[in-house]
Formats: C-alpha cells, structure tokens, sequence
C-alpha cells in the first residue's frame, strides 16, 4: 500500500469514527429537531427573527430549562420526580412567607428556602431508598402533600391564597438583582435566568462527562444492582440527584418571587410534566441511562420557541398542547432513529 493509499484509508477512519461520535450523542435529534422549529417559525412569523423575540424565547426557554437540567439527570439515573413543579412554588412561599413573618432581611428567607427544597429532595430520595417503592409512587405522594402544605400554610398564615408584598423589605433589591434582574445587551434586555440556565447546563455537562460521579448516574441508570455491585453508591447518587432538583426548584422559586414580590400558593402544577417533556425531546430515555444536560437544553429551548412562536405568528395558543405533544412524539422517534443508526455503526 502506497502512502497516498494509507492517507485515503486514514481518513476514511477519521470520519467514520466522527460519524460514530456524532449519531451517539443524545442531544443529536433534538439539535435537528430544534433546527427545524426555529426555521418553520422564521418562515411564518414575521417577527420571530428580531433580537427582542429572541431575549422573549431565551426567556420563556430558562424558566423550563432551568428545572430541566437536574430533572434530566435525574432520568439519567433511572428515576422521576412529580413533585419538581409545586416544589418551586414551596421554594418562594417558604422564602417570602419567613422574610416577611420574621421581619428578617429576605436573604435570610432564601437561605431557609434553599435548606427546605434541599430537604425535600432529600426526602424523596431516602424515602425512594428505604421503601424500595417506584419513584412515580414517592414522588406522586410529595407532590400531594406540598400542594396542600402550600395551599393550607399560606392560608392559615397569610390568610389568603397569596402571601404580602415583600418588596419594600431589607435585601430585596439585592436579591431582585441576583434572581430576576434584566441584563441589557444591545439594547435588548435579557433576563438574569437565562445565565443561570446556561451556567447549570455548563455544571451538570461538566459532572456528566469529566467527574466519577457523572459515571455512577449512568451506571445506576443503567443497571442499579448491576452498579452496587461494582462499588457505585447507589443510595448516595440517587439522593444527591434528588436534591439536584430541589437546589434547581429553589433558583426557579426565587425567581418566581422577585419577578412579582407576591406568591399564589396553587402556582407550579403541572408544570413537572413540561420540564420531563423538555428532558424526553433533549434525549433521555425514560428507562434511563441514557442522556445529556445539553440535550435537555435543547429540549427547553425548542419548548420556548413553540410558546413564543406562536404568539408572534398570531396563531390561537389553544393549539399549543397539541404542538408540544406532536414535538414530543416526534422528537422521541428521531432520538430512537438516532439510536439504531449509532449501534449500526458500531
């Protein structure tokens, strides 16, 4: 074989194993999947394209996002949380209910909330550990309880179904900066969530791919006995992962608060099931295993196109379900397509 021969086969080497790297990614159908809804809304609405529609989706998009991340690791590791969309909305009761009972300065108030949500998935995951039960039923029984324990608390406090107006409090401004402050670049505005969602997809790809405890959550997912048997901490990863969602539910339930300086206690249901959808289109498996932190950016970012895009196309936003639901089913078979071609390639 000539050198010119030996070149040729090299690179045909080279792309077959980027082809391999490429289909094995999980984020991949969704990538094609958000290429494609970003160019079908350019195309018929006007508006989609402006700057200022842009910092309106990337908005709409971290609200989601931000929960999406820790809730897609956590379906990496094989498990649900049902409790994620009302336990946002216990994380800004339980800061603004303390800052203002307490007449404290309402830093204080966020830092009780974080210990609260931390607990609580704490909670959902000892409680996962020792019950052996599905995580569905677990999750589903917290869920329950805190939108009780937020409905009966802010009433029985508050006497209302919202709590009182914190803004003119101590920290307030500080912290209206930290969790709901608008950057302007351009002359667009952007909202603070965006960099946290960005910078938690930056944490949790880096925990993923480069730490021994992003193996494990594979691992457990994957096979949990399989991994205890081979000296995974099981119980420790499932739990931590579980508080990955509440620290997750604490960023959006303080952005919540000082977005609006009141809470309505009934707020965040039904919300646990967009922030699995945005997962599910970013590439997880719901057997879990399987996954990205990107993918579920992804997830939420073609999320926030759809909600938006369709305001700006001025269509009937009774119709967004049915596109979301479409985008789900879709997004699924492309990621199961995905899949074959990069075992047919191995």
């Amino acid at each position: 074989m000539n050198a010119t021969q030996v070149k040729q086969a090299d690179e045909r080497l080279v792309q077959t194993s980027a082809l391999r790297k490429l289909l094995g990614r999980p984020e991949l159908g969704s990538v094609v999947g958000a290429i494609a809804v970003f160019v079908f809304f350019a195309f018929f609405a006007d508006s989609f394209l402006r700057a200022s529609s842009l910092s309106t989706v990337l908005y709409a998009a971290s609200t989601i996002g931000i929960m999406a991340v820790p809730v897609a690791l956590l379906m990496i590791g094989g498990e649900f949380d049902l409790s994620a969309g009302v336990m946002v909305t216990s994380s800004a009761l339980v800061s603004s209910m303390f800052s203002y009972q307490m007449t404290a300065n309402v830093w204080v108030g966020v830092g009780v909330s974080l210990l609260v949500t931390l607990a609580i998935g704490a909670f959902n995951g000892f409680m996962l550990t020792r019950t052996k039960l599905p995580s569905f039923i677990i999750t589903l029984g917290t869920f329950l309880m805190l939108t009780g324990l937020n409905l009966g608390f802010t009433k029985l406090i508050d006497g209302t179904v919202s709590t009182k107006s914190i803004a003119d409090m101590e920290g307030f401004p500080s912290a209206q900066d930290v969790f709901a402050s608008t950057i302007t670049i351009g002359g667009v505005g952007f909202k603070v969530t965006i960099l946290w969602w960005l910078a938690l997809v930056a944490v949790a790809s880096w925990i993923l791919l480069r730490t021994r405890a992003g193996n494990w959550i594979f691992a457990v997912g994957g096979n949990k006995e399989a991994a205890r048997a081979v000296g995974v901490p099981v119980t420790r990863t499932r739990i931590g992962l579980y508080m990955g969602v509440g620290f997750g539910a604490w960023i959006s339930g303080q952005h919540l608060l000082f977005s609006y300086d009141v809470v309505q206690s009934g707020e965040g249901v039904g919300n646990e099931l967009i922030y699995i959808i945005a997962a599910v289109i970013g590439g997880c498996l719901i057997t879990g295993g399987y996954g990205s932190a990107v993918g579920s950016a992804v997830g939420a970012f073609i999320f926030g196109m759809t909600s938006k895009g369709i305001v700006f196309a001025e269509w009937n936003p009774d119709w967004f379900k049915f596109f979301l639901g479409a985008m789900l089913l879709l997004a699924t078979l492309l990621n199961a397509w995905v899949r074959k071609r990069a075992e047919a390639t191995k």
